[in-house]
């Protein structure tokens, strides 16, 4: 694959799908609702596998393990950090993140979800759910990029 596009860092998106069809949404930890949840993700590091970089984030913010490949996105899907949050989030001055997704179907049991297995904790709750309720619990300026993970993953949903 293709590096990151120009300006923005290097991200993996993970939709994880249980039995049922249904996906885990993570509560951000010390962020207000109503844009407080969202699927794991995070940075590659780098040299590092797109798929090893997925599984890693999936373990440090989730603590699950048990899962199976089910697709990828095949290109990046990109998102602006807003003007207030440029310093900091955006590495190196980058403009945003893209993102490379994967669907993973979990195949454990819920007894491995351990939010706090890594010392930076991101989520603090979590729960089961459609996976069209997303865009309306992310924050506004992730919500495109959640509308095209919809669309590429919606044949994996209950």
């Amino acid at each position: 694959m293709d590096a990151a596009p120009a300006g923005y860092r290097p991200n993996v998106g993970l939709a994880v799908f249980n039995p049922e069809g249904r996906v885990w949404f993570g509560r951000r930890v010390r962020t207000p609702p109503p844009y407080n949840w969202q699927f794991p993700q995070g940075g590659v590091d780098r040299g590092e596998d797109l798929e090893a970089a997925a599984r890693r984030e999936l373990e440090e913010e989730t603590g699950i393990t048990s899962v199976s490949l089910i697709a990828r996105t095949p290109g990046w899907i990109t998102y602006d950090f807003p003007a207030e949050l440029r310093g900091a989030k955006a590495l190196a001055g980058n403009r945003g993140q893209a993102q490379v997704w994967f669907a993973f179907r979990f195949e454990g049991q819920e007894a491995e979800i351990a939010l706090a297995r890594h010392h930076q904790i991101e989520f603090d709750a979590w729960r089961w759910a459609r996976l069209d309720e997303v865009t309306d619990l992310v924050v506004p300026f992730k919500q495109d990029a959640y509308r095209q993970v919809v669309s590429a993953f919606g044949a994996y949903a209950g």
